[in-house]
């Protein structure tokens, strides 16, 4: 029997399509699927936790959104404001693109740019928030951002007409990770593993696994910034025991050329966080796990296309050029 699903209210989120690629099932040797998360109203998978997050605060007497962010969780926050009506101020690090604050401006919010890093932008967001009105909305950190994000679960299973031999996502401060988690948790499903795809100098989850609790990574000169969390939350340690997770660690330039291989095969730009899940198809690391055992399963291969508001044309024709990629 289906697990029910967490979310009670009318979601601001949609059931987001589960479709075939060719070109991954090719170079995974078994069938490639993609959540296309891509395709939400805010732009990524961030409006399905930080939405449910959020009306749940309303109902609570929230009248103001104070969120922090580096640009896809803001865009949830906005997003999720501006439809229940409800004023939002989201505070950016500096290394947020321009375009990303006309962006957010757009969902009205009230913009205001602090500090170099993420967690620095969220230490603001916190004094601003304390007024007993406002809802601060962490991007990944809170049980009800992780319940929301839980859905994804719910739609996979009911979308794959069988089970997943594997799901990969990238992580950033890990609150996709701990939604997946808890669902797989939710519907019994702890027999599909998880493969967690980070870029070098974003790899908070690979520090801390190797150290065996949360550590700070001190900084994040990664190109994938939307993974840029210093400290990956202690939820990814509550709740993936009994999961296999498998975690690993690409450069920027295998991201990018993620990137630019979906945009060439499915006609769609994500950004270089994404990249880092789809990487884990086009760069042959699939392959590695099924030759070791880590994937057994016959089932298809589930990629989440997490989102990709930080991109454009002329950014992956940067990128391109900046890594030299033919």
């Amino acid at each position: 029997m289906t697990a029910a699903s967490p979310v009670k209210s009318s979601p601001l989120h949609v059931v987001s399509p589960l479709v075939p690629s060719n070109m991954l099932s090719v170079v995974c040797g078994q069938q490639a699927l993609l959540k296309l998360e891509n395709i939400q109203p805010s732009g990524s998978f961030k409006i399905r936790g930080i939405g449910h997050y959020i009306q749940k605060s309303t109902e609570k007497g929230c009248a103001q959104v104070i969120s922090s962010s580096g640009g896809n969780a803001g865009m949830a926050a906005a997003y999720s404001s501006k439809v229940l009506k409800i004023p939002a101020t989201i505070v950016l690090p500096m290394s947020t693109p321009s375009f990303m604050i006309s962006k957010l401006k757009q969902e009205e919010a009230d913009v205001l740019v602090h500090g170099e890093v993420w967690d620095v932008a969220h230490k603001k967001a916190i004094t601003m928030a304390e007024n007993k009105k406002c809802c601060l909305v962490h991007p990944f950190d809170h049980p009800d951002i992780w319940e929301g994000h839980s859905t994804i679960v719910d739609e996979i299973l009911e979308q794959s007409t069988e089970a997943p031999a594997a799901i990969v996502v990238s992580v950033g401060g890990g609150g996709l990770l701990c939604g997946i988690l808890s669902g797989l948790h939710r519907h019994g499903a702890t027999d599909i593993p998880v493969v967690a795809m980070e870029t070098e100098g974003a790899h908070c989850l690979r520090a801390a696994l190797d150290a065996g609790k949360p550590v700070s990574i001190g900084e994040i000169p990664s190109i994938a910034k939307t993974l840029g969390a210093l400290c990956v939350t202690q939820g990814v340690f509550d709740l993936k025991e009994g999961i296999q997770l498998s975690s690993h660690v690409v450069s920027d330039k295998q991201a990018v050329e993620a990137c630019i291989n979906f945009a060439d095969h499915h006609r769609m730009l994500v950004e270089p966080s994404c990249g880092a899940a789809l990487a884990a198809g086009y760069s042959g690391l699939i392959q590695g796990l099924k030759e070791n055992n880590f994937i057994r399963k016959r089932g298809p291969v589930v990629f989440i296309v997490c989102g990709g508001n930080i991109v454009s044309m002329d950014n992956l024709i940067e990128w391109k050029k900046h890594f030299k990629i033919c």
